[in-house]
């Protein structure tokens, strides 16, 4: 199991379910953030037409048309599990729950599955505390 910042560090694309048009919200500002240190962020919400933060907004991770390499959950811990499910379905090397976000169960499914999975963090806070980017 690769800790957060190596989760992030070998990342590069990165799948936000639950991703929000609503700049007052953490699905956006975090992802957004996010994005303005290198990573390519991909918006799936079944509820978003178009494109957010420059990319094209799936309905859902399956899809998506190409790898990723991180699945970052914006949705209630009872909705994690599925999110989870298809993570394992598309062949996603690694799951992350945000803050307040835990699983039990989300977290068998990774384990099980052999994918890297962390629950009740957050990408920028981790981010910043390692320092990293992907600004060459």
């Amino acid at each position: 199991m690769r800790t957060a910042q190596q989760i992030l560090a070998d990342a590069a694309v990165i799948a936000v379910v639950g991703a929000s048009s609503d700049p007052s919200k953490p699905a956006h500002t975090v992802p957004a953030q996010m994005q303005r240190y290198g990573w390519r962020i991909i918006p799936v919400n079944p509820w978003l037409e178009g494109e957010l933060f420059g990319e094209r907004a799936y309905r859902s991770l399956a899809d998506i048309p190409h790898p990723v390499d991180l699945v970052n959950v914006f949705r209630r811990p009872a909705d994690a599990v599925e999110v989870v499910r298809q993570a394992v379905a598309i062949g996603a090397p690694a799951v992350w729950l945000q803050l307040g976000i835990i699983s039990p169960e989300a977290r068998r499914i990774a384990e099980e599955a052999g994918i890297d999975y962390v629950e009740d963090a957050c990408l920028i806070i981790e981010r910043a505390a390692a320092g990293l980017t992907r600004l060459g």
